[in-house]
């Protein structure tokens, strides 16, 4: 199953963040990550201000001052692996009784009360819009206290913080462009932990796009819980722009247009943009995207089931009319545009016609990837509170299976419909398997992997003609 463009990159998960340190820095921070690329993006951002603090990364946990982790609560196999870490964690202060532990990111605000008065397995507890209170809690456990924020704001998006750019490969960034989310799909958690959904000032995104081109940097992502929905209008809550003044709705900024901003002032960027959601995605996006070369011809767009009746138990905004309508027109207004989705198999009530229903839709759009989960039950979720979860792990798992199976026959379609064509590869470093051929992606987001031609390097463009492949790589030369 292809997994390098969903947000949660199963290889990145709990890596250690390291960066250049600062010789007047101190004291020594660990920071771990796991969860979707949001939180890898916050990691940088709370890097950057610990960095301001006196921290200086570390990959040794033992020798570090402080230790947090930024955390998930989006699968529950995420929780397990954080409270598996906290305890290793502890175990390292009793040798290291001024060592303090945080926790940060989603599961601090669905646990807060458990990790620090319960378990007491933590010394602080962070928010995911608290970051710029670290320093104020940080003094505070100094002084022997617990501290804890995570109270959910409607305005921060950190839109004047350069984030410390984080292990990665010096060519692709994320760049945060949303934060929270609006859409209260019954079988997610991010609302209730992320907070309402808000978008950052488009000048302090054009500005961030532009410092990475001028550090080296050929491509970026433009990052949110729902990018299309990105609204700006001077501050404030998406849901409160129907109180803005004429003025503000006159000259307020929408996804299309930010996207059409940043290609425009940066031509020989790359640029990507990841999570849309249907019933945001609109027209004039799929125009820009058409207009403009250097936008990538790529869209991730979930989908989560084919059958309206569960769409309607999730709460999605969207059926499945209005969903094959939408393929349609991307079709139609960027031909050669791939696609990507998530599914669940199973979710509450799912009954077998509209398991066949999601079996069809993806017959019609034929994805090239996907990203296929069997449904489980999250606490603090609506479905959690309000539906059962009834349909039996044997019948989910097979569900699952079906679905996976079709997404790999259609993945390799996709893929063979690139082999003998020429495409544009953004080099990003060495294929894994021999250090001879060159590794990166095309518009479509496949991977490209051929060999060494004298004179290039990571970060060049190249052409590249497809010339086989296998499942999920394009094995090619350039030309």
């Amino acid at each position: 199953m292809h997994t390098e463009t969903k947000e949660i990159n199963e290889a990145i998960q709990g890596n250690p963040l390291v960066l250049e340190g600062n010789n007047s820095n101190s004291k020594k921070l660990f920071l771990e990550s796991y969860g979707c690329q949001m939180n890898f993006s916050d990691s940088e951002i709370v890097a950057s201000i610990l960095s301001e603090n006196g921290y200086n990364t570390t990959q040794k946990m033992e020798e570090a001052d402080l230790i947090l982790v930024n955390t998930c609560s989006i699968r529950e196999k995420a929780e397990q692996t954080v409270r598996k870490r906290l305890t290793e964690f502890n175990a390292l202060k009793k040798s290291n009784p001024s060592m303090k532990v945080g926790v940060l990111g989603c599961m601090a605000e669905r646990l807060k009360a458990k990790f620090l008065e319960e378990e007491k397995i933590v010394d602080l507890v962070v928010g995911p819009d608290a970051y710029r209170d670290l320093p104020n809690l940080l003094s505070e456990v100094e002084d022997g206290r617990q501290a804890i924020n995570v109270i959910l704001s409607k305005d921060e998006t950190y839109a004047d913080l350069n984030p410390v750019r984080l292990g990665g490969n010096g060519v692709t960034a994320f760049v945060t462009i949303t934060r929270g989310c609006d859409n209260m799909c019954t079988f997610c958690v991010v609302p209730f932990t992320r907070g309402r959904e808000r978008s950052r000032d488009p000048h302090s995104i054009l500005d961030e796009c532009k410092n990475l081109w001028n550090e080296g940097y050929k491509e970026v992502t433009l990052l949110g819980q729902n990018v299309d929905s990105y609204l700006w209008y001077g501050g404030g809550l998406k849901k409160d722009f129907k109180n803005a003044t004429d003025m503000q709705k006159a000259t307020a900024v929408d996804f299309a247009q930010l996207l059409s901003m940043v290609a425009e002032a940066l031509p020989g960027l790359r640029i990507r943009f990841s999570t849309s959601n249907p019933q945001d995605m609109h027209e004039n996006v799929l125009r820009a995207m058409a207009k403009y070369d250097n936008i990538c011809k790529y869209i991730h767009l979930p989908v989560q089931s084919g059958s309206t009746t569960v769409l309607e138990r999730m709460n999605r905004q969207h059926t499945r009319e209005e969903y094959l309508a939408l393929i349609d027109k991307v079709r139609e207004i960027v031909p050669d545009c791939a696609l990507s989705h998530d599914m669940i198999a199973g979710f509450c009530g799912e009954t077998e016609e509209e398991h066949q229903d999601t079996l069809s839709l993806m017959e019609y759009v034929q994805y090239d990837f996907g990203f296929m989960f069997a449904y489980s039950d999250r606490p603090g979720t609506p479905a959690h509170k309000k539906m059962v979860d009834d349909v039996p792990d044997d019948v989910k798992k097979r569900r699952l299976t079906e679905i996976i199976n079709l997404q790999q026959k259609h993945a390799a379609t996709r893929m063979r419909a690139y082999v003998g064509k020429v495409h544009e590869v953004l080099i990003e470093g060495n294929s894994k398997r021999d250090e001879n051929f060159w590794y990166g992606r095309i518009s479509q987001n496949a991977v490209m992997v051929f060999p060494k031609v004298e004179g290039t390097k990571v970060g060049d463009f190249v052409m590249v003609k497809a010339n086989d492949c296998t499942s999920a790589t394009l094995l090619g030369e350039q030309v």
